[in-house]
């Protein structure tokens, strides 16, 4: 749907009531003036009423209305096609809702399409408004103050994933030693997805910067601020990504000791169980064979033979414990 339609001329603005088609007449008897129509997941019926008037290209429609572009930069006769992604943080989950942001541009118009809720644009609407140099410098002041504020987005959004990073690190060296390992991978596939809308729009950048676009051609050195501004972006998520790499070995080889004490300390535990039970074996072994009961049997008649037999049994349970002790089982 169209969610703000207006006219800029002379540090001014201009709403519009009633048809489309008459405002771009309107804008363009005055002279250097423009048409801003910002649209939210149009339909295709919806955006028809802009192709016609303009002349769209058809390729560039399609993408505008189904979206699921990586940023870039691309040129159709006298119109500038720019896809831009826009991130959101999300507090409750720790996740990074991605969306999009379509400009088409002309020398006299600005189509903003937007997918998702991330980064309205009625706080860029306000500031080319309030800014007479940004309106001067027409759809080019637009594009500029649009990929401004995604990268600041950008910017507040990788400080989010900083302090996620720190909790999950003391979560990782804790001393209870929690299985972080769906955590850290999450984390990593968020700053994946971070990487993936902010990287393909440095070079989008570096072409304006460039000379190479000429509508933006008296806005470069804004342009190159935002450039800035990304490439510091760009340094911080790598970092990010590196730091969650190192907090997964990290976590891994914290939880392979951990399981490795734990194997050591089973091992110990049945060494001891194994010794206790050969130190019971014995006294069984004897009391065993004196247990079966046969006439005719070695010192069966003695008066000492129970004594004997009991003081066999304490001999060699004492025998046996202090082998194991040497041997370090006990």
């Amino acid at each position: 749907m169209i969610v703000d339609k207006a006219i800029y001329c002379d540090g001014g603005r201009e709403t519009i009531s009633g048809d489309i088609s008459d405002a771009f007449d309107a804008a363009r008897a005055k002279g250097r003036c423009f048409v801003w129509i910002g649209m939210h997941e149009p339909t295709q019926e919806e955006f028809d009423l802009v192709t016609e008037e303009l002349d769209l290209h058809p390729l560039a429609v399609e993408d505008a209305i189904h979206a699921h572009q990586r940023p870039k930069i691309e040129r159709y006769d006298e119109t500038l096609f720019v896809v831009l992604k826009t991130l959101h943080y999300v507090e409750e989950t720790s996740d990074i809702e991605v969306g999009e942001i379509m400009l088409f541009l002309g020398k006299d118009f600005v189509i903003t399409v937007r997918h998702g809720r991330a980064t309205p644009l009625t706080e860029v609407r306000k500031r080319i408004e309030a800014d007479r140099r940004l309106l001067d410098a027409g759809p080019a002041g637009v594009l500029y103050a649009v990929c401004d504020q995604i990268v600041d987005t950008y910017s507040r959004v990788s400080y989010e994933v900083e302090a996620d990073l720190i909790a999950l690190e003391r979560d990782v060296f804790s001393p209870e030693h929690r299985d972080v390992t769906e955590n850290i991978y999450s984390l990593k596939r968020e700053v994946l997805e971070f990487r993936s809308a902010q990287d393909p729009l440095i070079p989008v950048l570096e072409e304006i910067v460039k000379g190479r676009v000429a509508l933006c051609a008296d806005t470069k050195e804004d342009f190159r601020d935002v450039l800035d501004h990304l490439l510091r972006v760009d340094e911080r998520v790598d970092d990010h990504n590196e730091l969650l790499s190192s907090a997964l070995t990290a976590h891994l080889a914290l939880v392979g000791l951990q399981q490795n004490q734990v194997a050591m300390q089973q091992n110990s535990d049945m060494r001891k169980i194994s010794s206790w039970a050969a130190l019971i074996a014995v006294p069984t072994m004897i009391a065993g064979i004196y247990g079966m009961n046969f006439d005719y049997m070695p010192e069966l008649h003695w008066l000492i033979g129970y004594p004997l037999a009991l003081a066999a049994m304490a001999i060699a349970v004492v025998i046996v414990h202090r082998l194991l002790r040497r041997s370090g089982w006990l």
